[in-house]
């Protein structure tokens, strides 16, 4: 007996090759069909801050579901025709939204057409399979305005209450109005930059890819995504106090470069502050299993 033929990859099943070349023939249609949806939101990838990370969406998720496709059991490539239903839900999606000029419409109606051929090409088990990486596909379309402008307003509210108490507590006179902080050396307007909205997307799909990568466990997946919405609004308060403090040395540190790099640098640390709450959830885990 060859040892080396003992150690080869489980064969793949039937019909599978000529599959992948169905999906790939389908997915030049849909770039075909969504072309200038995804010109509009790859430009704004590249000029909306709050967008960086879309460039990587796509391509992470296609790794995670090459990878999910090839680990053991390999699932069955079962056609559902339940899946042209799915794609003529998008193609209507996005007639209606194109008629509408509705972007996030458009935007989502491509993320269905691709679950559509998904399950057309490889019925439930492998839309199940693939269920992951095509939620995390989501991720690279940015919040609808009328939720964006709801959700940031309270935030930059927020930020400007801890720099306020904070600044107040170190002995600091501070003057809020609003979203706005009146100092001795001058006045901070926390904007919608300022807002943490930035983070708190990124965050988010980073902690799913990081749950996925360094923890087997399914509920954590969830659970570090909850998390990031606490860390990620309290980090970037900790972004506007320290703002708020390094203008009182040199208001010259409010803006240009020391400004943009704080934003790296809060960011970091709430990656860093996740990581250690997944490493305390999963002692405590333990603990409580018995598996010290």
């Amino acid at each position: 007996m060859n040892p080396a033929a003992e150690q080869a990859s489980p064969p793949q099943p039937p019909k599978i090759a000529a599959a992948w070349w169905q999906a790939a023939w389908f997915g030049v249609l849909l770039l075909v069909c969504y072309a200038p949806v995804l010109n509009r939101l790859v430009t704004q990838w590249a000029t909306d801050e709050d967008m960086g990370h879309g460039f990587f969406v796509p391509l992470i998720a296609a790794y995670i579901g090459w990878r999910k496709l090839r680990q053991p059991p390999l699932v069955e490539w079962k056609p559902s025709w339940w899946g042209l239903a799915v794609a003529a839900w998008g193609c209507l999606q996005l007639g209606v939204a194109t008629l509408g000029a509705e972007l996030f419409l458009a935007r989502t109606a491509f993320i269905i057409s691709v679950i559509g051929v998904v399950l057309t090409l490889g019925g439930w088990g492998v839309l199940r399979r693939l269920a992951f990486p095509l939620f995390l596909l989501f991720f690279m379309v940015p919040i609808p305005a009328i939720i964006y402008n709801q959700i940031t307003f309270p935030l930059q509210l927020f930020a400007s209450q801890v720099a306020d108490w904070t600044l107040s507590a170190l002995g600091i006179p501070v003057l809020r109005e609003g979203n706005i902080l009146e100092l001795a050396s001058q006045r901070l307007n926390v904007v919608e930059a300022c807002s943490g909205i930035r983070s708190l997307l990124s965050l988010s799909f980073l902690s799913l890819v990081y749950a996925y990568f360094f923890d087997g466990k399914v509920w954590m997946r969830w659970l570090l995504l909850v998390a990031t919405l606490p860390i990620a609004i309290l980090a970037n308060a900790g972004r506007v106090t320290l703002t708020g403090l390094a203008s009182e040395l040199n208001p010259e540190l409010a803006r240009g470069v020391f400004h943009y790099a704080s934003g790296w640098v809060i960011f970091m640390i709430a990656l860093v502050i996740m990581v250690v709450f997944h490493r305390a959830v999963n002692l405590i885990y333990r603990r409580l299993h018995g598996r010290d």
